[in-house]
């Protein structure tokens, strides 16, 4: 598969807050019995909601459309580098940790993961 950004191997449509029309990049790869999932921000082309507003929803949406199972996953946001001189503009990655029960996720928990934990988890990639 032809990667399209940093962390994106395709886009991915789902429904937002509101079910408002919204598209993120995504890539999905394996990593130690666990399928890691990377939802990118898209800013300016993404027509509707951030992946940063509904995290528990676009988890769940995804996991639908490709057959995951939520309780086995690593769920990454990555907000890319929008080259401004204002920090919160710059790449920023995060670990969202779930709790799942009743076919939902709940309770996002964050942890924001530096740029080698980003290396080490990409090299599971194909």
């Amino acid at each position: 598969m032809q990667t399209i950004g940093k962390y994106i191997d395709q886009y991915f449509d789902f429904l937002g807050e509101w079910e408002l029309p919204s598209r993120c990049g995504l890539s999905i790869f394996d990593y130690d019995k666990k399928k890691v999932i990377i939802v990118t921000e898209l800013y300016l082309d993404n027509p509707g909601t951030s992946v940063t507003y509904v995290s528990c929803s676009l988890a769940m949406q995804i996991c639908n459309k490709f057959n995951i199972n939520p309780a086995e996953i690593i769920y990454i946001e990555s907000c890319p580098d929008m080259n401004s001189k204002l920090s919160f503009y710059k790449e920023k990655n995060y670990m969202v940790n779930f709790s799942y029960a009743d076919n939902k996720l709940f309770n996002p928990q964050y942890k924001e993961l530096n740029e080698n934990e980003m290396d080490e988890l990409l090299k599971f990639k194909n």
